[in-house]
């Protein structure tokens, strides 16, 4: 999909881009991008940890039982 983008495809749409939201706008922007981009590293990294299940940790109480 992205083979056949060429050096001019994206002067147009970095245009593009300034035209709609400002020069003064894309710093924020990047910086809100980079925030999000971190958190979601984060939170794959976490997925990726083997946790215990909360059954297995659960505390038993003794009043319950038969």
């Amino acid at each position: 999909m992205l083979q056949n983008l060429t050096g001019w495809h994206f002067v147009i749409i970095l245009f593009v881009v300034l035209l709609l939201f400002g020069a003064p706008k894309l710093p924020g922007l990047a910086r809100s991008l980079g925030q999000s981009m971190k958190i979601f590293k984060s939170e794959i990294k976490s997925d990726k940890v083997d946790e215990p299940s909360s059954e297995a940790t659960a505390p038993v109480d003794p009043s319950t039982k038969s």
